[in-house]
Parts: C-alpha cells; sequence; structure tokens
C-alpha cells in the first residue's frame, strides 16, 4: 500500500444495545416513549416497573414476571425493548431512576386551594430558615467578613437556578459597601477568571449541594493561584471540603416537588448575615456609602425616609 493511500476504518453500527450508551440515560422516560409500541404482555411490564422503581429495581425476573402475569421470556424482550442488553441492565437502571427520586413520579394532590398551598409553603420557608438559622449561629461569619475586607478583587461563582441568581445578589449587596465584585456564572468563565487571581483575591461560591463538578474544579483553581475561597454551601460537601472559610446551607426538601426549592432562602439568609457582618466591621465607611445611596436615591424617586435601600 502506498503512502499515498487513504486509512480506512470501519466502525461498528450504532445499537441501542450498545454498552457505549451512557448508564445515565433516562429509562422512565425510554419507558413511557415506547409503551405504545410495546406488545400488550410487554406494556404489563411497563405499568408494572413505573408504579414502583424502588420494587421493581430489587424484584427477580421471576418475581417481576409473576407480578405482572407474564412469562420469564417477556421481561426479558421488555428489557430490551427499552434499549437494554438484559434484565440485569435494567434492573440497574430502574435503580438509578429511583434515586433520583419516586416522588417526581407520583400524583401529590397537595397542589389545591390556594391557601393552602400558601401555608404549606411558608410552613416549608420556615422550617428551613429555623435549621439553618442554628448552623449559623456557630458558622465564621466575622472570618469570612475580614477576608472581604481586605480583598483587592472579589468574584462570586454561581451555577444553576437559586445560585445564579443569587450571585448577581452578592454582587448588588457588595457593592453598596463599595466593594470591588464581579460575578460568574458561566462555568468556563469562571474556569478562566479562576485562573487569573492572586492571593489578594476571595471568591465566593454558592452552592447548595457543593457537588456541581465545574463550581468545585473552578474553586480548585482559584485556589491553587492563591485565592482565598468562601463557600456559601452543604457542610462536608466537596466545595465545602476545599473552601478557606465555609457558610454552611442545609436543604430540606419534602416530597412537594412542585414550589421552588425553600434553600433559595437559607442561602439568601446566610448571603445577607455574611453581607451584614461586613457592613458592620467597616463601621463608619460602610455608613457613610449607604447615606449616599439613600440620598441619591430619594432624590431621583421622592418619597419617606423608611422607603427600602433599592425598589
Amino acid at each position: 500500500m502506498s503512502n499515498d493511500t487513504p486509512c480506512r476504518v470501519a466502525f461498528p453500527p450504532f445499537s441501542m444495545n450498545s454498552t457505549a450508551e451512557p448508564l445515565t440515560f433516562d429509562i422512565v422516560a425510554r419507558i413511557a416513549e415506547r409503551a405504545p409500541e410495546l406488545r400488550s404482555a410487554e406494556r404489563k411490564v411497563a405499568g408494572l416497573i413505573l408504579d414502583d422503581l424502588t420494587g421493581a429495581s430489587r424484584a427477580s425476573i421471576g418475581a417481576l414476571a409473576q407480578q405482572a402475569g407474564v412469562s420469564i421470556a417477556t421481561v426479558t424482550r421488555f428489557a430490551k425493548a427499552v434499549g437494554c442488553r438484559d434484565v440485569r441492565e435494567l434492573k440497574l437502571r430502574l435503580a438509578q431512576a429511583a434515586a433520583v427520586g419516586q416522588r417526581f413520579l407520583q400524583t401529590n394532590a397537595a397542589a389545591d386551594a390556594p391557601e393552602l398551598l400558601a401555608t404549606r409553603i411558608f410552613d416549608e420557608l420556615q422550617t428551613a430558615l429555623a435549621h439553618n438559622h442554628q448552623l449559623l449561629c456557630q458558622a465564621p461569619l466575622a472570618d469570612a467578613a475580614a477576608v472581604l475586607r481586605e480583598a483587592r478583587m472579589i468574584y462570586v461563582f454561581g451555577m444553576g437556578g437559586g445560585s445564579t441568581a443569587l450571585a448577581d445578589e452578592m454582587r448588588f449587596r457588595l457593592v453598596r459597601l463599595g466593594r470591588p465584585v464581579a460575578t460568574y456564572q458561566d462555568g468556563l468563565l469562571q474556569r478562566m477568571v479562576a485562573s487569573t487571581v492572586s492571593r489578594d483575591c476571595v471568591v465566593i461560591a454558592l452552592s447548595t449541594t457543593g457537588r456541581v463538578p465545574e463550581m468545585v474544579e473552578n474553586c480548585r483553581i482559584a485556589r491553587d493561584y492563591g485565592a482565598t475561597v468562601i463557600a456559601l454551601t452543604a457542610p462536608a460537601s466537596p466545595l465545602a471540603k476545599l473552601a478557606d472559610w465555609v457558610i454552611p446551607i442545609v436543604a430540606f426538601e419534602t416530597d412537594f416537588i412542585y414550589k421552588p426549592s425553600s434553600s433559595r432562602y437559607a442561602m439568601m439568609m446566610a448571603l445577607d448575615v455574611l453581607v451584614t457582618e461586613l457592613a458592620v466591621s467597616l463601621g463608619d465607611e460602610s455608613r457613610e456609602l449607604l447615606r449616599r445611596m439613600k440620598h441619591a436615591l430619594d432624590a431621583h424617586r421622592g418619597g419617606g425616609e423608611r422607603q427600602p435601600l433599592g425598589d
């Protein structure tokens, strides 16, 4: 063969049963999608599984067949029909789906009267705030505020729904105190910024779980270059373990899946307490900055003395 002859590599055809398919694909969605095309007996297996993911993941092939009223061969055919190599792989995927939570697959009857919803949401928020209040009483707030007070530059990292919005909230609060601050919610931009920091920089990382891989890695990069990391996150999480100072956030999630996570309020409380600690430590400096801001706002919008500093 001459050197000019192109080299051709043969690739095997793609198959739904290919081992290359990630184990994290959504088996519940796959079963629901393909159920109308299945045979009648296989649809019985589908119904049994969707009614109890955890039970199906733990049952033997014989038990599944008996409960669905079908043959063992039918259960095997069903597994292959939804993209699994065999029943063992099907059960593995079902166990993964069950770990996400059966609560997302069951109808919740609580979403009825608006006044009941208001009370339920209020009660859950109170519970989350009460538990996190106890954690904040033991948090190293004064130490974290001292670091922010001396920082040449503060970068706030947030990713996902609540943390993305609250990263900007942190920036708005720190700007009022004259702190040099910027927010970054994109993982790649965070990584770029983390590579430019120095010992007089601080990264504030907001993450309810503390397990977002990009966030953890970006904070690790920032620490490698000397920045101090303050994390508002779950204690003992990967993010908490690498942070210099941890302001703990604990999420208290219930089976009522329709409302936004109450952990947002817990994080906002932690944010408020940290920034207030900083403002108090700045003393006359922060008081004068806040006075100027209130003067500028009232001159623009009018109103009484007790209007909020903002809008």
